[in-house]
């Protein structure tokens, strides 16, 4: 019989996992051996930094990666990262070292007591198999059930396992296919078309599921047909509709009361695709406006089950939203151009305002860019100045965890190499992924990387003054030279100081990666 390694190898082949994101430790180096020539091995030089770029590459392309870690050490490196692969729903498959299955107890050096314990709850699934011949099985469990659950799995697996030999069952795994299907039934349909065309004046809210299913035109579509108001839902990690769509209104405030106050006036709220909501300030209130109903679609059920109000039906946005336009046979209504881009206001001379950045972005790139931002206290001018129509042109760290920028730019990158892909990273989140710019290096990923240098933690500073701590210590961070750091990780960089200089820069057509620092004034993320 072949040995345990070999059939997980070629389970992995099988379900298209041969992209592997990972930092090995010595457990790790047995499940590494023999690896086929059609798997790829993208090394990070952090355990965060690997989460990062996976997050990024499994959302770029929509399918589950494998994610090689090290024991309790390394997954503990990476669990920052993982939050925000949680809160995007990405599927990631986790594959840790354990120490050889006699040394676990004694708790041996490097062993990880307990692993599957040490990764809950942030993911979805966790497990280390009791025996050898039952690591192929559960390595199949742990692809479909991030791919079902659309949530990191995470599988612990003891070196010596690898090398084990299989038993005839094991190969049945080899075959296996799980598939899901989320249509409504028909009464569950009819009660919500029914309810949605009955609404005098709905309004529409769309998560980011909707960009992550590939769905942003078909939204289109139905907020045309329905002619009312549509948000995207609060704490934004992908983009689901035309940011200068007449029709929308922008990102929802992440407080309770704000959100309510938006509300006001309309009988019916849809929010697709969305948890129902996921709120950032302590803004307290009312949940709704008297007199409005709202019905979340989510295949999320863990997100159905914790909404504290309205009603919700799991199924998938996209079937829903086909639904609803076949049964709204009335024709789009006119919405007129989209809005006009607003003039940037100008810096002091030393500083570029950061709306001048991303006006030059806007005119320079490419519309199909794909942009990966990680630059918090610019949030209001990134909306005031982009015009994004594309499916996948953004990306942001779902839970705010910091980190996710750099890598997960090289990952969306690495993941469709055909499409121009722009990091827009903060000079305070930079610290936090900024070994990823060694395997941009490596691969020679044609990245661009615009660093904001503003010298302190602007969110941070805007967080101060509204909970009233303007004198916390430990808010600014001087002398960081970006410029340096690229160009010893092999990556090339230039300090542009005004935006004719920005321009012309972005206007190359790099080979490989490069990074461009610019200095930007202080400004808030509202």
């Amino acid at each position: 019989m072949p040995t345990v390694r070999h059939i997980s190898h070629e389970l992995l082949e099988r379900q298209g996992l041969t992209t592997v994101f990972g930092n090995p430790g010595s457990n790790e180096l047995p499940f590494l051996a023999d690896l086929p020539e059609r798997f790829r091995y993208v090394l990070g030089l952090h355990e965060g930094a690997v989460v990062g770029m996976a997050d990024g590459y499994a959302q770029a392309t929509g399918r589950p990666v494998l994610v090689n870690l090290h024991a309790a050490s390394g997954s503990g490196n990476a669990m920052g990262a993982l939050t925000n692969a949680v809160a995007s729903r990405t599927p990631l498959v986790i594959v840790a070292g354990q120490q050889v299955r006699p040394a676990v107890g004694p708790e041996a050096n490097l062993a990880s007591v307990d692993a599957p314990a040490l990764m809950k709850p942030l993911v979805g699934w966790a497990a280390e198999p009791a025996c050898a011949q039952d690591v192929p099985r559960a390595l199949a469990q742990a692809v479909f059930e991030a791919e079902l659950q659309r949530r990191p799995a995470y599988l612990s697996v003891p070196y010596d396992d690898w090398t084990a030999e299989a038993d005839e069952n094991s190969l049945a795994v080899l075959d296996r296919r799980v598939h899901r299907a989320s249509t409504p039934s028909e009464e569950q349909g009819r009660r919500l078309v029914d309810r949605v065309t009955a609404a005098r004046r709905p309004a529409l809210v769309l998560g980011g599921d909707i960009d992550s299913a590939g769905l942003m035109d078909d939204a289109v579509r139905l907020a045309e047909r329905l002619g009312g108001p549509v948000w995207a839902a609060p704490s934004l990690f992908r983009l689901p509709f035309p940011n200068r769509h007449p029709l929308f209104r922008g990102v929802l405030p992440a407080g309770i009361a704000p959100v309510s106050e938006a509300f006001e006036g309309h009988d019916l709220v849809l929010v697709l695709g969305a948890p129902v909501f996921r709120y950032h300030e302590y803004l307290p209130g009312r949940y709704l406006p008297e007199g409005t109903r709202l019905i979340q679609v989510t295949d999320d059920a863990s997100a159905a089950a914790r909404a504290p109000m309205g009603e919700t039906l799991v199924a998938a946005p996209g079937a829903v939203i086909d639904l609803l336009l076949k049964a709204l046979d009335t024709p789009a209504v006119s919405v007129g151009p989209y809005r006009p881009v607003p003039a940037p206001p100008l810096g002091d001379g030393s500083k570029l305002h950061p709306e001048e950045v991303f006006a030059a972005l806007r005119d320079e790139q490419p519309e199909d860019t794909a942009y990966v931002v990680e630059s918090t206290s610019t949030n209001s001018s990134w909306w005031r100045q982009m015009d994004l129509r594309r499916t996948g042109s953004y990306y942001f760290p779902a839970a705010g965890g910091l980190g996710f920028g750099l890598p997960g730019a090289v990952g969306v990158a690495l993941a469709q190499p055909g499409r121009p892909v722009v990091g827009v990273i903060g000079d305070g989140s930079a610290n936090y992924g900024i070994t990823a710019l060694w395997t941009a290096a490596q691969h020679r990923i044609p990245l661009t990387v615009v660093l904001l240098r503003n010298g302190t933690y602007g969110a941070l500073r805007w967080f101060g003054d509204l909970l009233g701590v303007p004198d916390a210590p430990g808010l600014d961070i001087p002398g960081l030279d970006f410029t340096r750091i690229a160009e010893g990780y092999g990556v090339r960089a230039r300090h542009v100081s005004d935006a004719g200089e920005l321009r012309a820069a972005l206007a190359e057509n790099p080979e490989g990666p490069r990074l461009i620092q610019v200095d930007t004034a202080l400004t808030t993320p509202a």
